[in-house]
């Protein structure tokens, strides 16, 4: 009988422990399930329930969510349910989105909808695009409209272009079109360019023509490459390309003028008082 009667209480102890752990693992779940709906909530994800949420909850999420897309209107960095807005948030987000389509339209950034400007905005853009094309073309920039040119703004910028022409002729410039120039500025150029010709083959830098010299010129140049060869040579530099023929012959030259300069001294000394 007694052994019977502590069995019965070991077992009902044993079945009330199961059912407090139960009922402990059941409120865990449920409330690991109330937290991930709020975060998807939150979050605004379509698997959110909202029946699970408090109504202090709801409140908050919804203020957050508004917030969240009227800054999406107010700066354009996220997407916007004008549909959402309240009267008063709707006339300044078009009022802010007016004023950000001004912007591009004078600035010439981003999208501009010119159907949205006001008829003395539209006039200000269209000044400031006529104003922007002629630069354009005065300078050289892309895009220029010629059409868009009155008779005097278009023989400025052609005079601008001639000079442009001219200058890029003078400096070597690749862009440089010698059939807009004038006969005194082809000879200019012509000038320049033989000039220019002459140095690289003189120093041995840049492009070289040998044609284009003189005689004169070209016996100049040929002393000049000697010259660089003989330093070359005695500094023992890679760039030395004298031969051995060139290289006598420069020893040569050498101990002759060494030699004029030495009876010249000795002449000097005979005859002095």
């Amino acid at each position: 009988m007694r052994y019977a009667l502590l069995t019965s209480l070991f077992l009902g102890a044993v079945v009330s422990l199961g059912c407090a752990q139960s009922e402990s693992a059941h409120t865990t779940w449920t409330s690991d399930k109330g937290d991930q709906n709020l975060r998807d909530c939150m979050d605004g994800f379509a698997s959110c329930n909202r029946s699970l949420l408090t109504e202090p909850q709801a409140n908050e999420i919804d203020t957050l969510h508004y917030d969240e897309n009227l800054r999406g209107c107010l700066t354009s960095y996220d997407e916007c349910d004008h549909a959402s807005l309240t009267v008063t948030d709707a006339k300044e987000v078009s009022s802010v989105e007016r004023r950000r389509n001004l912007l591009a339209c004078e600035t010439e950034t981003g999208i501009c909808d010119k159907s949205l400007l006001t008829p003395a905005e539209t006039e200000e853009v269209t000044r400031i695009e006529k104003e922007q094309n002629q630069l354009n073309c005065e300078t050289g920039a892309e895009p220029c409209d010629y059409s868009l040119l009155n008779p005097i703004e278009a023989v400025r910028v052609q005079t601008f272009e001639r000079e442009h022409n001219l200058l890029a002729c003078q400096t070597g410039d690749p862009q440089c079109n010698q059939l807009l120039l004038t006969p005194s500025e082809i000879k200019e150029v012509a000038g320049i360019q033989y000039q220019m010709n002459l140095l690289a083959c003189k120093t041995g830098n840049g492009y070289c023509d040998d044609s284009l010299l003189t005689p004169s010129d070209a016996r100049r140049v040929s002393e000049a490459k000697h010259q660089r060869d003989a330093l070359s040579c005695e500094a023992e530099h890679d760039m030395c390309t004298a031969t051995v023929d060139d290289g006598l012959a420069m020893q040569k030259d050498a101990q002759i003028n060494s030699g004029e300069k030495a009876a010249h001294r000795t002449q000097r000394t005979l005859y002095q008082p």
